[in-house]
């Protein structure tokens, strides 16, 4: 009975959550330039992850189901008072500066309290019957990046990044990951659900960026998924 009790939580839980990121998407007025191609080879493959940070737990997307989906969420950020670096630190010192915490909010569950190092481990706890586990396997002043860890329903890397451009800052999010099993890739690929639910997610958190680096959105958020073939 505890087991079908705790089932039912977790996807009446899941389901509130896709209620929330559905109902804030159809009130979306931020234009949002989506695009998506299927290729047969990724001109920007995901990046190595170094030797000393990989281990049986480590979930590279090669250990994914279907196809690669490698997508880059990025904002155009005008009138900002801080510069990429000082930026990433605000972030790396608080993941959930940006983060739509009705749905996803990190939690650190290895490593330092006091500041992002290599190796830090992460989860994402999210409303639903999967959270996210994620190890820091990059971490430079503009950016970090994470690899998924078993347990989390994508198999892959994802980074966040600041690059500066002539009279504004631009932030990205760019993802290389499969879906981590066939379930996943079900409700992912076929169904859309967690490909959405993503979406939005990371949609917002550019958004929000805009307001944590003291200035404004410009032009809405462009959205490239290149879906490479099995």
């Amino acid at each position: 009975m505890a087991e079908i009790t705790g089932r039912v939580t977790l996807l009446t839980g899941w389901l509130l959550g896709m209620a929330l990121v559905s109902w804030r998407y159809l009130w979306q007025t931020t234009p949002l330039h989506r695009s998506e191609v299927r290729v047969r080879t990724d001109e920007r493959p995901s990046p190595e992850i170094p030797r000393e940070l990989r281990d049986e737990r480590c979930q590279p997307e090669a250990a994914g189901v279907g196809e690669l989906y490698h997508r880059l969420f990025s904002v155009r950020i005008e009138d900002g008072v801080r510069g990429p670096a000082e930026l990433m630190e605000q972030v790396k010192e608080n993941l959930n500066c940006a983060a739509p915490t009705e749905v996803a909010r990190f939690y650190k569950t290895s490593g330092e309290t006091d500041a992002m190092r290599l190796g830090d481990e992460f989860v994402v706890r999210m409303p639903g019957p999967w959270d996210g586990p994620v190890r820091v396997v990059a971490c430079e002043p503009d950016r970090f990046r994470f690899v998924t860890l078993q347990g989390h329903l994508e198999a892959g890397q994802i980074e966040f990044r600041a690059v500066p451009g002539d009279d504004h800052l631009r932030f990205e999010i760019e993802t290389w990951a499969r879906p981590s099993s066939g379930l996943v890739n079900l409700l992912y690929a076929q169904l859309r659900l967690a490909k959405e639910m993503q979406l939005n997610m990371w949609v917002r958190y550019c958004l929000s960026i805009a307001g944590v680096c003291g200035g404004r959105a410009s032009g809405g958020v462009t959205i490239e998924t290149r879906r490479v073939l099995a």
